[in-house]
């Protein structure tokens, strides 16, 4: 009787210890995303990809997710980060910058890895020394490159005078960009003309409503609102020929004429490689945020048809 017992505890304890052991040893990731979007979703599929490649994967074994899409919504989104705490994970992975000021505003401990974000410093995050917070990890993007994006409007229609886009208030990388290309447009002799979106439910009001003010070309800007939206903004330019340039590339192939700035699969595979770093050597040594290193110019073969464009005029621009 007393072997029966002493069996059927060391059973019981076997069946105790094994799973939590396990946990123990499998890292687990946290992701928060804003919203449900296929430009967004390149850069989350190049973060767990650069993850993979360096040992860490769900498919594996080897790595635990827990990720949580706020759908828009920042409340929702809040509550998901406090989730995510809850949970301990061992670093959160953020996207974009609402998710990446939302989690470094929760968290001083837990490091987090930010992609589609713009610096620190233009999040607004740094402190009265210019420092970015301690836990604040990733890749940001700046805005140098919007000048390049304008000068490819000039380039390819040079008969272009007016352009219009669209912009979030409430998003601190949209309000930037969109002075950045005020300026660069009259610097370059267009005429902007803009309007301020509160959500996905207005764009294509404020979209036409930018065509009856003869615009010649839209700009799509990177705005989490202009992404949740940009089937409608495509479909609304495309009837009245009005050709979308954009500096995101993940928007041509979603209608856009063009595009150059940050390749947004790369982008989160650049974050994904600092994440393995730190759950490779448990140490965040040498880790900071640092800038993105692909930009890329990228031409719609189909949408340039419809203007009698081709990708001469892009080749003729890289001289």
């Amino acid at each position: 009787m007393k072997s029966i017992l002493s069996l059927i505890l060391s059973l019981f304890l076997f069946s105790c210890n094994t799973p939590t052991n396990k946990k123990s040893s499998v890292p687990v990731v946290g992701f928060l995303d804003l919203l449900q979007d296929e430009t967004l979703a390149k850069a989350k599929q190049g973060f767990f990809d650069a993850l993979a490649k360096g040992g860490f994967s769900e498919k594996d074994s080897t790595l635990k997710v827990i990720y949580r899409n706020a759908q828009g919504d920042q409340p929702t989104l809040i509550q998901a980060c406090d989730y995510l705490l809850s949970q301990k994970v061992d670093l959160i992975a953020t996207n974009p910058t609402l998710s990446t000021i939302t989690a470094v505003q929760k968290t001083k401990d837990i490091p987090v890895f930010m992609m589609v974000s713009p610096s620190p410093a233009n999040a607004k995050l740094n402190d009265k020394d210019g420092n970015p917070p301690k836990n604040l990890f990733g890749v940001y993007e700046t805005l140098d490159y919007i000048d390049t994006s304008v000068a490819l409007i000039k380039s390819i229609l040079p008969k272009a005078k007016k352009v219009g886009t669209i912009y979030n208030q409430a998003e601190p990388q949209s309000v930037d960009a969109y002075n950045e290309i005020k300026k660069q447009c009259n610097k370059s002799g267009l005429l902007l003309e803009s309007l301020p979106v509160n959500n996905s439910s207005e764009t294509q009001l404020a979209v036409q409503s930018l065509i009856n003010k003869g615009i010649d070309v839209f700009f799509a800007l990177p705005d989490n609102t202009v992404f949740a939206s940009f089937e409608t903004i495509a479909k609304t330019c495309d009837e009245k020929k009005i050709p979308v340039f954009t500096s995101e590339a993940g928007l041509v192939a979603r209608g856009a004429l063009v595009s150059y700035g940050a390749d947004m699969y790369q982008w989160g595979y650049q974050s994904g490689e600092q994440a393995v770093q730190f759950l490779k050597t448990k140490s965040l040594a040498g880790l900071k945020p640092e800038l993105v290193k692909v930009r890329k110019m990228v031409f719609n073969k189909e949408v340039g048809a419809k203007y009698g464009l081709t990708s001469a005029s892009i080749d003729e621009f890289n001289k």
